[in-house]
């Protein structure tokens, strides 16, 4: 019993590192590429259009995926599958390394998105199934702290890159990385999979196309304008897909997502509060960035140690949430954090005038921060209670997925705002009305986080995942 026990705690410390890792990498290489934006738009000659692609390229296949990569771990095995995107994630990284245009780095990046939409969601599977229900909120609250750590480091190690070496050595640094992670994974994880014996091919393709129609628009628009014939197009076949997605759900023998899940409260509002999160995030992130170095003329390095302040806090406080969570339940820790989140943006907003310093942006920058420290490790698991542990793979691809939705409809979103007031000719106005907005948004999040019970209880017993290995 003794030598089961320790057996188990073994794998779960692997299983946490492991995972953790790989979230980490994704998480990293969502805002990597923030502080390189100016190095690639002169080096690369890059318009503001591919640079807000060569942001939602990743964004954009990751999200279209996620659903996928959790089924295909379900059906082929949650290790197996999760070693393979590591590997095409180490992939994409060296053809992006190696890129000499920028649509060739749209590209890779686009590749790599897919490696995430693998990676992402099964680390949270692979935690999920590994700790008992009294730890779970404890080890995604680490979990969420390692991403967050992934944020933060992501503006500071694209700034010293590019600023010591050249942008290129933002991505090989991923490769070893991910080597050595796979590696690991083949031989200290435990294989398992899902309770469906067969992949839902019609429900992978409709709700692939669907999400990538429905988030094409947002990302065009700012380009080809909202009333033109490809925005128009976009929206209408999205949501004519996304209708023949539940159509099929409803009577697929094994669904990639079961519909009854959205009947709950907390899988349904926790997953609309960390699409808002990101909305607001991942859009503001594009427009602080490249204020702290074109408004405030810092080099790329200088500018990733001074985002700091806002982007290291989810590795210090995500953490501390999951623990509050644990005690408390996680909708007063989501409310508290969609809060903060909004009144460090709003604050931040009302400090961009001619002339402002960073000094004066400290501050509002830390609270922003440590709201969305709040809502990461919650939101997360707020949903992966909410469903049968056997399907836990489910539960945080949709998290996953509505997350990185949330942050291309964020950089589409507020690069159209500051485009509109001023853009890079009238740079502080359209940087402030930006971050208005980015400040207005988490407000409907507080509304969502409310929604979320008190207490997060699975339809069903906890159950032994399917070990096959």
């Amino acid at each position: 019993m003794t030598s089961t026990m320790e057996g188990g705690r073994k794998l779960a410390a692997w299983t946490l590192v492991l995972a953790s890792l790989g979230s980490f990498l994704a998480s990293l290489d969502v805002v990597v590429v923030a502080t390189a934006l100016p190095a690639l738009r002169s080096n690369l000659g890059a318009s503001l259009t591919d640079l807000e692609w060569t942001v939602n390229a990743y964004n954009l296949v990751c999200a279209c995926l996620m659903l996928t990569g959790a089924a295909l771990g379900d059906r082929f095995g949650r290790r197996r599958t999760f070693i393979g995107g590591v590997l095409l994630f180490a992939a994409a990284s060296t053809a992006a390394a190696l890129a000499g245009d920028a649509t060739t780095l749209i590209l890779a990046r686009a590749v790599q998105g897919a490696g995430a939409a693998v990676v992402l969601p099964l680390s949270l599977t692979l935690i999920s199934e590994a700790f008992p229900a009294e730890r779970r909120s404890v080890a995604i609250g680490i979990w969420g702290g390692v991403s967050g750590l992934g944020v933060a480091a992501g503006p500071v190690v694209g700034g010293a890159v590019v600023q010591g070496i050249s942008w290129h050595w933002i991505f090989w640094l991923n490769v070893p990385v991910a080597l050595v992670v796979a590696a690991l994974s083949a031989v200290r994880l435990r294989e398992s999979r899902g309770p469906r014996p067969q992949l839902d091919l019609p429900g992978v393709v409709l709700g692939g196309v669907a999400l990538l129609a429905l988030v094409w628009a947002p990302v065009r628009a700012p380009v080809v304008g909202w009333s033109s014939a490809e925005v128009v197009g976009a929206l209408v076949a999205g949501v004519l897909l996304m209708v023949a997605f539940v159509r099929w759900e409803r009577r697929a023998a094994y669904p990639m997502l079961p519909l009854g899940y959205f009947r709950s409260r907390a899988f349904s509002a926790a997953n609309a509060v960390i699409f808002i999160q990101f909305i607001s995030l991942i859009g503001s992130l594009f427009i602080i960035t490249q204020l702290f170095q074109i408004g405030l003329g810092y080099r790329p390095l200088e500018a990733g140690l001074r985002l700091l302040v806002w982007m290291a806090m989810p590795m210090l406080v995500a953490p501390v949430g999951g623990v509050l969570a644990g005690r408390f339940g996680n909708r007063p820790v989501m409310l508290v954090g969609m809060a903060l989140q909004a009144a460090g943006l709003g604050w931040l907003a009302a400090e961009i005038t001619p002339g402002v310093g960073y000094g004066s942006l400290v501050a509002p920058l830390i609270v922003a921060g440590i709201g969305i420290s709040l809502v990461f490790p919650t939101s997360a698991d707020a949903v992966v209670a909410s469903v049968p542990p056997q399907d836990a793979g489910v539960a945080a691809g949709a998290n996953t997925s509505l997350r990185e939705v949330g942050g291309v409809f964020g950089v589409a979103v507020l690069a159209a705002v500051f485009a509109a007031n001023g853009g890079y000719a009238d740079f502080l106005h359209g940087v402030r009305a930006a971050l208005v907005v980015a400040a207005l948004v988490p407000m409907l999040g507080v509304v969502a986080a409310y929604l979320v019970p008190a207490r997060t209880r699975a339809p069903q017993r906890e159950a032994e995942p399917v070990y096959v290995g």
